[in-house]
């Protein structure tokens, strides 16, 4: 995961596998899951379009291999801009990769950090 995805939010979806399923437990609000890359695509495409935060930067704080060869846990903030305010949050995602794309996806989310930036 690099920060080339965050100009083009199609080249992460791209990286999704058909069944995928993206869970995202501590956001506050709306739905928390989506099960299938199509369900999370008629979610994704107008909420992003209707996102006030502008996203220009993605640090990569770690990334931590588990037992299983298919899972990793990776540390990263998004840095971006609202209202001409400058922001940023961390996230936490359990990915779970076969075949080249993700089948699983839950990210934990800084939600305060997420509010403050938001109002």
């Amino acid at each position: 995961m690099g920060a080339g995805w965050l100009g083009d939010a199609a080249a992460m979806d791209d990286l999704l596998a058909d069944e995928v399923m993206i869970e995202v437990p501590f956001a506050p609000g709306g739905p928390r899951k989506w099960v299938g890359r199509d369900e999370w695509l008629a979610f994704a495409v107008p909420a992003r379009a209707g996102f006030p935060v502008r996203f220009d930067r993605f640090t990569k704080l770690a990334v931590h291999e588990t037992v299983d060869p298919e899972v990793a846990v990776v540390e990263y903030e998004l840095g971006g801009e609202l209202a001409g305010e400058r922001a940023s949050a961390r996230f936490i995602g359990v990915l779970r990769v076969r075949a080249g794309l993700i089948v699983e996806w839950r990210e934990y989310q800084d939600t305060s950090a997420i509010q403050q930036a938001l109002g």
